[in-house]
């Protein structure tokens, strides 16, 4: 098992900016990616971005392309998911993963290991 915890989400107004961050027990760069996904109520789980290890490509949903950014730092074994000009569309359960597999880091059974989730609500 590889625990993952998540951290930073809250209540924002629409158009501002949260951090989320996923703290792992180890050394992110032991998996071959890490993502986030999201799960709004009512909705399935969904794919928001991704960082792979070597080489270090990012994926990012269309839906939040240019205003999310995820990075890490390998010192902290920690991701984090950058989010700016939130709309209520944003809301919903933010998880981390982990992925050991080779390919396919914008779906959700590439990843192994998940996070406990944290809570996003982006208010009109």
């Amino acid at each position: 098992q590889v625990p993952l915890v998540e951290s930073g989400g809250g209540l924002v107004q629409a158009g501002g900016s949260l951090r989320l961050s996923c703290a792992a027990s180890r050394s992110t760069f032991g998996f071959s990616a890490m993502g986030w996904f999201r799960q709004a109520l009512g909705k399935e789980r969904e794919f928001v971005a991704a960082i792979s290890r070597t080489p270090t490509n990012t994926y990012y949903a269309d839906s939040v392309k240019g205003r999310f950014t995820i990075s890490r730092d390998g010192a902290k074994n920690t991701v984090y998911l950058q989010m700016n000009s939130l709309n209520p569309e944003d809301t919903a359960n933010y998880y981390c993963a982990a992925s050991t597999g080779l390919r396919g880091f914008t779906l959700e059974r590439s990843y192994d290991y998940w996070g406990q989730g944290t809570q996003v609500t982006v208010s009109s």
